[in-house]
């Protein structure tokens, strides 16, 4: 049998930074044990919820036409809700993404002249079009639906005085971005969620509280259902998918809260009670299943990469040592060069298309070129290996996924040598950050 080290090297990895990994992988291996006894815990929790709501072999085979009395689509949403300590849920198929599970929240839960506030600073990029700062049809502003922000402090903390005068009488709900999306600020923590809404329930208890749950689910062993939030929302082709379904989002919340989507979904007087499953069924239920584990795998490759690149002089966001609390991994290079031959890298490391070479262009629902890597089974699949970044200022990328540890580390492995490769990063730099002693 061939060394590691040849396997690595017929995949386009050079001995130094072979090495370089391989050292950085062995300070690691405390910290991944307490991410398997993260994911040992959520498995046992989705287990549990699949046990008590008396999964079988009948759920897995779906409907078709109006969906009427669909068991399967019925039972998985009350393990859902079972997993995320919910009254309700909604997982369907005909929730196409991560960002039409939260604009379908959001537009089924508020009212013309209702006020939305984001007291975590600018939401991501897609859903600035669904709110209309930047102006598109059918967007909220479009039905009276007026909003407000209030950034983070230059620390990252929330700016407590000014999310109190932001609250009024108009303030119907109030929506939190868990992940980072196309920002450097600090991902939140759950602990850091339940804060929040304790001190907007608080003042208005009245006010939904709507947590933005991608990418962070089974990162911790507590999820923002457990911390008060009104809906938690997220999107099958991440953390929750498991790598295995092919389309879907979920709502997961308060019964009235997650009957106002559904309504909104199909048509009012119909909600959950048609939505046909089509067939894919056992790829949810098996996603689920497996989603602890594949999610232990990209926070192991997360990891990884800041232990990898920080080293290096590149700021990364978290930084080595933080705790997690999602699986993307920022890294800012400062020069679009850098951000390509990263996502290039990464493209190259892909079961699928790593012929293709991914470029920058102009993807709907973003005001600047974006690059994308991502050769994945389910496509645009950010559960599965993925990179991507803006071509803008401070030019850094978003790195999440990874089915597999072992394919996370390779795809972090040829990022570098990519960038190595391209004179981006030299050989005399990365013979001083090998020789980094610390333990991360």
């Amino acid at each position: 049998m061939e060394h590691l080290e040849e396997m690595y090297a017929r995949m386009g990895i050079g001995k130094q930074v072979y090495e370089y990994g391989e050292a950085v992988s062995e300070r690691l291996a405390p910290r991944f044990r307490e991410i398997d006894r993260i994911g040992e815990y959520n498995q046992m929790k989705v287990i549990g919820a699949m046990q008590d709501c008396r999964v079988s072999e009948a759920c897995m085979l779906g409907t078709t036409g109006y969906g009427y009395n669909d068991l399967g689509r019925d039972t998985l949403e009350a393990v859902y809700a079972g997993i995320f300590h919910t009254e309700d849920a909604l997982v369907r198929p005909q929730i196409t993404c991560g960002t039409h599970a939260l604009a379908l929240a959001l537009m089924s839960n508020l009212r013309p002249g209702d006020e939305l506030l984001s007291p975590v600073g600018k939401p991501y990029d897609t859903l600035e079009e669904v709110i209309g700062i930047r102006p598109s049809r059918g967007s909220l502003a479009e039905y009276g639906i007026t909003y407000r922000q209030v950034d983070l402090l230059p620390d990252g903390s929330f700016d407590y005085e000014s999310i109190r005068a932001a609250l009024n009488e108009r303030t119907r709900l109030v929506t939190i971005q868990r992940s980072k999306g196309y920002q450097t600020r600090p991902t939140l923590s759950v602990k850091r969620i339940g804060e929040l809404i304790a001190f907007i329930k608080g003042i208005r208890p009245e006010v939904l509280c709507m947590v933005d749950n991608c990418y962070g689910e089974f990162v911790e062993t507590m999820e923002p259902g457990d911390v008060g939030a009104d809906m938690t929302v997220g999107s099958l082709i991440k953390n929750p998918g498991g790598g295995l379904a092919p389309i879907g989002g979920y709502i997961a919340g308060r019964k009235d809260c997650v009957e106002n989507a559904a309504f909104r979904l199909t048509s009012p007087g119909l909600g959950k009670e048609v939505g046909a499953s089509l067939g894919v069924l056992k790829d949810f239920y098996q996603g689920i299943f497996l989603a602890p584990t594949v999610t232990a795998s990209a926070l192991k490759g997360a990891v990884f990469a800041a232990n990898l690149y920080e080293p290096l002089g590149f700021g990364v966001v978290p930084d080595a040592k933080e705790s997690r609390h999602d699986i993307i991994q920022a890294i800012t290079f400062g020069t679009p060069e850098g951000v390509i031959a990263f996502c290039q890298g990464i493209q190259a490391a892909a079961p699928v298309d790593s012929h293709v070479t991914p470029e920058p262009w102009d993807m709907p629902g973003y005001d600047a070129e974006v690059i994308m890597a991502a050769g994945a089974f389910v496509s645009g699949s950010s559960i599965e290996l993925s990179a991507d970044g803006p071509m803008k200022p401070p030019y850094a990328v978003y790195f999440q996924g990874g089915l597999t540890w072992f394919h996370a580390r390779l795809g972090i492995l040829k990022s570098l040598q990519t960038l190595v490769d391209r004179g981006i990063v030299s050989a005399e730099r990365l013979c001083a950050a090998a020789s980094d002693p610390g333990i991360r």
